[in-house]
């Protein structure tokens, strides 16, 4: 048996033999605009937002190029199609698509009509092996399994190219929050969070863009006593506000900044967003670090702890989502699944947190646009 982690959101437009019409379009692809419907109804039926992460945008934009497409698909849908001759998908991949009802675990009715596109254009949903290959699973969903984050309680802070926060929700039905996206792992578990743009790429893109930029050490320098503020939307906002056209900012430069300066402000800004997402979910009581971006950069796990003012467990897992595929496929064979890793333990440092706690405050204040689902 072959279970399979594939990154959520992706749209490939399919002909009538199954050969794409499209580039795969992911998360990052966000021209186009999404339909009208009523926002906070429709993020009350999909757990998704009408930001153009998200399929309903990007349908409405192949539509207007006219892309007259056969069946529309995610990656994994496709990959399925060749390593098992059959096309269908997961409840956990088409939570992920924005035009699905986690509750009902079905197409969005609604959201179809408003696209003018049959359900029968939709691969079907089924969790079921095809020729001993599983549907493939939201990545996100996969790494809290890899990282034992399998409890309302216990959250899996995630830095790779995007960062996130997820918990996992066994519970019958789940209203979707403001601010928070609700996902499905599979026909029994819900996955919610926030997800930020910006994160291992926006690491990145510091040490690409300025000399003296790299993070080594970073931890040791005092907190927020740079006095830059950076906002962390170079790639637009998702959570909380789920803007796409906010920016990225960098306030507060003088002669005297660095680029030390900046980077620390970048990562520290990413960290604040975290927290707010963590304080929006709510009931959190443990928190796992895991994703390249964090478990490469001891000095940025640092920052976190610090931010948040709690401890952080560090995955002992390289590849969570791997090994949350791995988990899901142990659990629905009916094996023993043992218990995930953990590497060490990053102790806030409570002095640092208060300054932090108070950065933030002023930032909430000044900076931050806060929206619900009927923004």
């Amino acid at each position: 048996m072959l279970a399979v982690s594939c990154f959520w959101h992706s749209l490939l437009a399919l002909d009538g033999h199954h050969r794409p019409l499209t580039p795969v379009l992911t998360w990052r692809d966000v021209a186009g605009e999404p339909p009208s419907l009523d926002r906070e109804s429709y993020h009350r039926r999909t757990g998704c937002f009408l930001h153009p992460a998200y399929w309903p945008a990007k349908l409405t934009r192949l539509a207007a190029e006219g892309v007259e497409a056969a069946r529309y698909v995610s990656f994994g849908d496709y990959l399925l199609l060749h390593l098992a001759g059959e096309l269908c998908t997961s409840i956990s991949t088409a939570s992920g698509t924005g035009v699905f009802d986690p509750n009902r675990l079905d197409w969005d009715d609604e959201t179809l009509a408003a696209l003018k596109i049959d359900r029968k254009r939709l691969p079907p949903v089924s969790d079921e092996p095809v020729a001993g290959v599983w549907p493939a699973l939201g990545d996100g969903a996969c790494s809290n399994l890899g990282a034992g984050c399998v409890t309302r309680d216990r959250a899996a802070v995630m830095v790779g190219t995007s960062a996130a926060v997820r918990v996992l929700r066994g519970e019958p039905s789940v209203e979707p929050r403001p601010g928070l996206f609700l996902y499905r792992v599979d026909g029994e578990r819900f996955c919610e969070g926030g997800a930020l743009s910006d994160g291992g790429n926006l690491h990145a893109w510091l040490v690409r863009t300025l000399a003296g930029g790299e993070t080594l050490q970073i931890e040791n320098r005092p907190a927020a006593a740079h006095g830059v503020r950076f906002l962390p939307f170079l790639g637009g906002e998702r959570s909380l506000g789920w803007d796409p056209n906010r920016r990225g900012a960098i306030e507060g430069l003088t002669f005297a900044t660095t680029a030390a300066d900046i980077t620390q402000a970048a990562l520290e800004g990413v960290c604040y967003q975290l927290a707010d997402v963590l304080d929006a979910i709510g009931g959190v009581t443990s928190v796992v670090a895991t994703g390249g971006g964090l478990l490469a950069n001891p000095g940025w796990l640092q920052l976190l702890a610090d931010v948040l003012g709690r401890p952080v467990d560090v995955s002992g897992v390289a590849e969570g989502s791997a090994r949350g595929a791995a988990v899901i496929g142990l659990e629905r064979l009916g094996l023993h699944v043992p218990d995930a890793p953990i590497a060490r333990v990053v102790e806030p440092r409570l002095d640092r947190h208060e300054i932090h706690r108070r950065v933030r405050q002023g930032e909430e204040r000044n900076t931050k646009t806060y929206v619900s689902s009927d923004a």
